[in-house]
């Protein structure tokens, strides 16, 4: 069987640091952990796939444990063979899952990273890295009408589509029409569901806008804010 190789083109390190961490965590094997099984916390290794069932057993014990496994499958989308190295990890993410479920109930002081990482596990790669808090977030999509490059702005400066000139600003600033609540579909539904359920409302409320309808400020027509900023930012490989 191959060996999983981690970040720095090793094999033979990221199974002393998991037995290091399992026995008792130190600053640094964590340290040396997330570097070669997700560099910089974006760039995931092979080995980063397959430290999951470790990670896991770790997670009911060790927040970071759980942390950087929600940070590896952030990256499943990010590398070339991602989706069928967690093919045979379905009941090993599902608990993974349940773990971040369980810490939101919880409403954790980091829920927004938790929140994310429940989106990982629960498939949601694309939110999971593009979701912010919605305090002042901006979103760079292209009208899919007439092309011309539209910023949806959703947090305290607002919540509209405008056209952006670095020299007057947001210009021609038009409302967003956030999603009816009974009219919203999955993921945005659910994910909804879940900052309701734990008392998260301004991320309940940017994800009705982000699910929702802006205008293009130049040919005036509607489209779907979250279909479009997908379009625009799927990785390459995954796009179809």
């Amino acid at each position: 069987m191959t060996q999983a190789i981690d970040a720095h083109g090793a094999t033979e390190r990221v199974p002393v640091l998991l037995e290091q961490v399992e026995r008792a965590e130190t600053t640094e094997a964590w340290a040396e952990l997330w570097d070669r099984l997700c560099l910089h916390g974006e760039s995931v290794s092979s080995a980063g796939f397959g430290a999951l069932p470790r990670l896991a057993a770790l997670a009911p014990r060790s927040d970071q444990a759980l942390e950087l496994a929600g940070a590896i499958m952030r990256g499943v989308l990010r590398h070339h063979d991602g989706e069928a190295l967690i093919e045979d990890c379905t009941d090993v993410i599902a608990t993974l899952r349940e773990l971040a479920d369980q810490q939101l109930r919880a409403r954790p002081s980091n829920y927004h990273r938790v929140f994310c990482d429940l989106l990982a596990f629960a498939g949601q790669y694309h939110w999971s890295a593009a979701l912010e808090d919605f305090t002042d977030d901006f979103y760079t999509v292209r009208c899919p009408h007439c092309d011309v490059e539209v910023t949806v702005a959703i947090g305290d400066y607002g919540h509209y589509s405008a056209i952006r000139d670095w020299d007057l600003g947001d210009v021609e600033q038009r409302a967003l029409r956030p999603a009816p609540t009974e009219e919203l579909l999955d993921p945005g539904r659910w994910m909804r569901a879940t900052t309701v359920r734990d008392g998260e409302l301004r991320l309940a409320e940017g994800i009705r806008h982000l699910f929702g309808r802006a205008e293009c400020p130049r040919c005036a027509s509607m489209f779907g804010i979250a279909e479009a900023y997908t379009v625009a930012n799927l990785p390459p490989a995954s796009e179809a």
